[in-house]
């Protein structure tokens, strides 16, 4: 028998059982909340296959095996899976009872069935080896077990000729679908295989046919042994699909489509929108296609599906419970889409608006009811969900919102010049600003359609405020120009309702200390004649009627700003333009591939929230539409960015910063470049990240990839890069600027910018819209209301009451309220979310410890950086991030609590 376990390969080797201690590493696969203490942390152990000479050994025993010994027969032996299933934990009475009839059902035959399936093909049949069919045991008697995860068993009989299993299938024949999370096949001289499931098996009645699933050995698509070959191919086949046919919830199919389904065209003209992506005029990257038809109107748009209906993506891209029950459960912040008509259709004129700065104040600490003059029990008569029942004791509790984090340490640092500056590099959208390579800015647009190209802004507005400079001495003017970017669709937001636009240019001086102060605000309108004034510059106030009139202007360029930051940085480059990498990603890379299991975590429940917002965000009266200035230009806005401006090359973060003129490539300096503005928060920390994952990713990539031919070759990975460009961005797919794939350096460049993108990049742009953006007057979301001139009727109630002016250019009480209800929500960390450094699957590469020693030197990289990122925020030197009522800069910090926290790295795009 020993003879035979040396033919057959199980033992010709000895290995050597390394014990290697890990004692931080339990936290890299299992999702935490801050660093596991050493006192909790666990070794883990690895097998280690000696690395010395055998070959000569192992030639001698076959010789002799085919000379002089008899070869003996394969010897069965059974092997058992440890199955893991993850139960519902909260279940409605359907589900219940389906789940009874299941486990009643499945002591008659209707079982959860496996097989496994070999890596070696049948000389016979010259099919892949695989067992027969083996059945969950226990299921009924386990069906009330009410604890999260719950092991079944079930036994195979394989001989000593099966080989290494490497993947297994798995029939569910129960009237419902399970989440199974693992699979571990004990019993084979090699010890425990690994099967990382953590997928919904559907019902074979929703689904027919067998769900594969593949061991955690990651093999190149040129290393896939002989008997997964069929399997591996088979499996992207299923996952692509015929790209025809309407997508049922239960499906798992991945495919492309345009923007068509953000319209409504069939309520009538004032609802349609154009579709975004395959036009000239409107271009855009894919989304995932729903297979939906198209209105009766328009037939080239697709029906919507309104809440509270689920839209389509694929099953294992959806929520998992914790993260809905996050979602569902924000207050009425959460469901303001349900009582706004009715709010709205009980309100007077006199509660429409702001009147003081107390009144908005109020929303803290008495409610939106109170505010409104509803009683208490206003809330109770409405119909709301069940897990509110609790919450409706006290209306006002649910409509309280939390203290912005921007009011916490000064109520009244939104006032200050330095604080307005300061959140152009250390806010939620620290990615606009540039230094100002020409003074006067000059337009790029048509001067026959937009007027004169030049500046209204002159060094006269400006050299007063600073310091004895002229204009562009020293690298110390900085600019955020929003110019070009609303300038196109000022004349017609001005036409809206209730709205009232600029396009906006500020210009930022920095000052000795590192700090910066705005010197000028340009606001621009579209000539509407000859002799009109179409730009105005606003300087820094000299008396309090021009002091009224700066905050004014400040307001409108927020305004801008926030518009800018969600439709052109937010939404279009983390959400919208990380799309297709994703749907490539799973359509062209196995599960076996080692850069799919790189990704994996850093594409968790993006294409469902990029469903919502198509839903219910960037749609037609959506909350984009409703509460931001650009109104229903909204989405025609981003496709313009992208158009003009969105290049994945310089998404990178280096690459973005030497563009945008913020830093200088030096060698000297760490990561190879010089900030010009050394307390640049985001840039600071962000390089950190940058860099950390970057090492990741090269240790990662050149493991597997030993020669940059490997790269070229590897047609799962082309696939993958090709199809995202192609298909994913057609419309951009000609430029000369997306990055190649032919080398190691190419693949790590491309990694790292995508890992970057959906992590660190959209962490800083998105925790903190609550904390900066719940407080409205801060940074509103849109203005009502132009700055008048002295010889507009509106400058006398300027006069009169500057205050109630301003606050009634800012948004509505119902707007306010409904953009708050928003960003509350979207800012929030649901108790899953898994960070940057974790891995939720222990046993990702747990056959392979050299990955799994660079895992956890990266994760005690992004600890290390935590720790650097927490002294800078203590540093008095850096008055960017810490000083007087300033906010410390965290939101590149890695780890959070859940909730609002301002902080926090999450792995991907997930709100």
């Amino acid at each position: 028998m020993a003879l035979c376990n040396e033919i057959i390969g199980s033992s010709f080797i000895e290995r050597s059982s390394t014990r290697i201690h890990l004692q931080q590493k339990q936290n890299l696969f299992l999702g935490r909340s801050g660093f596991v203490p050493l006192r909790n942390r666990r070794v883990v152990r690895l097998k280690k296959v000696a690395k010395f000479p055998v070959a000569a050994l192992s030639t001698d025993l076959v010789k002799v095996s085919s000379s002089s010994v008899p070869v003996e027969k394969p010897v069965k032996f059974k092997v058992r899976a440890v199955v893991t299933v993850r139960n519902k934990i909260n279940e409605d009475l359907t589900e219940l009872l389906v789940k009874r009839f299941d486990a009643i059902a499945d002591n008659f035959g209707n079982s959860v069935g496996l097989e496994l399936l070999s890596t070696d093909i049948d000389p016979k049949t010259r099919a892949p080896k695989k067992t027969n069919e083996a059945v969950l045991k226990g299921w009924s008697t386990k069906s009330n077990v009410k604890a999260e995860r719950v092991d079944y068993i079930a036994e195979f009989v394989v001989d000593s000729s099966f080989g290494l299993p490497g993947a297994i299938t798995v029939t569910n024949r129960h009237q419902q679908e399970f989440f199974l999370e693992t699979i571990t096949i004990e019993g084979f001289p090699n010890g425990a295989v690994h099967f990382p499931c953590n997928s919904w098996v559907q019902a074979r009645k929703d689904l027919p046919g067998k769900r594969i699933f593949f061991s955690n050995k990651s093999y190149l698509p040129g290393d896939t042994p002989s008997g997964l070959k069929y399997f591996r191919e088979k499996e992207l086949r299923n996952l692509r699909g015929d790209g025809k046919g309407y997508r049922n919830l239960s499906d798992r199919i991945y495919d492309y489509d345009i923007y068509n389904d953000l319209g409504n065209p069939d309520l009538g003209n004032d609802f349609a929108r154009p579709n975004l992506g395959g036009s000239e005029k409107y271009p855009y990257p894919r989304r995932c296609r729903t297979g939906r038809g198209p209105m009766d109107s328009d037939n080239t748009a697709e029906v919507r599906v309104e809440k509270p209906l689920p839209m389509y993506v694929p099953r294992d891209e959806r929520f998992e419970e914790c993260k809905q029950y996050t979602f569902a459960t924000k207050r009425l912040k959460g469901v303001l889409h349900i009582l706004i008509p009715s709010l709205m259709s009980s309100l007077s004129s006199e509660n429409e608006d702001f009147n003081e700065l107390s009144d908005v104040e109020s929303l803290y600490t008495e409610g939106l009811l109170i505010k409104l003059g509803f009683e208490d029990d206003f809330l109770k008569n409405l119909p709301l969900p069940k897990m509110f029942s609790q919450a409706q004791k006290s209306s006002q509790g649910i409509l309280k919102y939390d203290m912005p984090k921007i009011l916490t340490k000064d109520k009244f640092a939104w006032l200050r010049d330095d604080e307005f500056a300061r959140e152009a590099i250390a806010g939620v959208n620290p990615s606009s600003i540039e230094r100002l390579k020409v003074f006067p800015p000059v337009s790029k647009l048509d001067p026959e359609i937009y007027g004169p190209l030049d500046s209204a802004l002159k060094e006269e507005h400006i050299l007063s405020q600073l310091n004895g400079m002229t204009a562009l001495d020293e690298n110390k003017l900085f600019m955020i120009d929003y110019h070009d970017i609303y300038l196109p669709f000022v004349e017609r937001i001005n036409a809206l309702d209730g709205r009232k636009s600029y396009a906006t240019r500020v210009i930022f001086f920095l000052t000795q200390n590192g700090t910066l102060k705005p010197v000028a605000i340009e606001l621009s309108l579209p000539p509407a004649g000859p002799s009109y004034q179409s730009k105005r510059v606003v300087t820094p106030p000299q008396d309090a009627t021009s002091n009224w009139i700066w905050m004014l202007a400040k307001a409108h360029f927020s305004a801008n700003d926030a518009g800018a930051h969600q439709l052109a940085h937010h939404w279009l480059r983390t959400h919208a333009c990380m799309e297709p990498f994703i749907l490539a990603a799973h359509r062209q890379l196995s599960a076996m591939h080692p850069i799919y299991k790189l990704l994996d975590p850093h594409m968790r429940y993006t294409l469902e929230i990029n469903a919502l917002a198509r839903q219910s965000l960037i749609s037609v009266d959506g909350v984009v539409e409703s509460c931001f200035t650009v109104g229903r230009c909204c989405m025609e806005l981003s496709s313009s960015v992208y158009k003009s401006a969105w290049r994945f090359d310089m998404d990178a973060l280096p690459a973005d910063l030497v563009r945008r003129g913020m830093a200088v490539p030096d060698s000297t300096q760490p990561h190879g470049l010089k900030l010009l503005i050394e307390d640049y928060p985001y840039a600071a920390d962000g390089l950190l990240i940058w860099s950390a994952i970057e090492n990741w990713v090269r240790k990662y990539v050149n493991h597997y990839y030993t020669d940059s031919s490997m790269v070229s070759d590897d047609k799962e990975l082309q696939g993958w890069y090709s199809e995202t460009i192609n298909v994913g961005h057609a419309d951009l797919k000609d430029a000369s600027w997306w990055p190649k794939l032919n080398t190691n350096g190419d693949l790590i460049y491309i990694l790292t910018t995508f890992i970057w993108n959906v992590s660190a990049f959209h962490a800083a742009l998105n925790f903190g819209q609550y904390p900066y953006g719940g407080f409205v007057p801060n940074r509103p979301p849109l203005m009502r209301r132009l700055i008048p001139e002295e010889s507009d009727p509106e400058y006398a109630n300027l006069i009169a009451d500057p205050q109630k002016f301003f606050l009634h250019s800012l948004p509505s009480v119902l707007q306010a309220s409904k953009y708050m209800a928003v960003v509350d929500t979207l800012s929030t960390h649901s108790p899953d979310e898994e960070y940057l450094g974790e891995r939720q699957q222990q046993s990702t590469w747990s056959d392979e410890p050299e990955i799994v020693e660079a895992f956890y030197e990266f994760s005690a990289e992004i600890g290390r950086i935590e720790k650097v990122i927490d002294g800078r925020n203590r540093d008095t030197n850096l008055k960017n991030r810490c000083g007087a009522g300033v906010l410390p800069y965290e939101l590149l910090a890695p780890s959070s609590d859940s909730g609002v926290t301002c902080r926090g790295v999450p792995n991907s795009v997930s709100t």
